[in-house]
């Protein structure tokens, strides 16, 4: 709660919920069980928070709009290729259990 009320002060509320929704829903294509899921979503934040900065320092951005942005990316780099669900993954044939 500490978290979203600082989010709130500090990145306005649009820019809160989506740092904290993004990579929540990206790690869902990356994984099949809660543990999984906690670990994609940790490694998603820290690579979207580093990268945002960075995209931030050498564009002379916001660093609060660049977070999210590479977030979005991530997003949807997720649904085309991630493994569990991607839409890449889905088009492609697979072995069907015979009996």
């Amino acid at each position: 709660m500490l978290n979203l009320v600082g989010g709130f002060q500090v990145l306005g509320t649009l820019l809160a919920v989506g740092i904290m929704m993004l990579p929540a829903i990206s790690s869902r294509f990356w994984a099949r069980d809660v543990t999984g899921m906690i670990a994609a979503a940790v490694a998603s934040a820290l690579i979207s928070s580093y990268a945002g900065l960075i995209l931030s320092f050498r564009a002379d951005l916001p660093s609060g709009p660049a977070i999210i942005l590479v977030a979005g990316v991530i997003y949807l780099f997720s649904v085309v290729l991630g493994p569990v669900g991607g839409v890449i993954w889905l088009a492609l044939p697979r072995r069907h259990l015979e009996a």
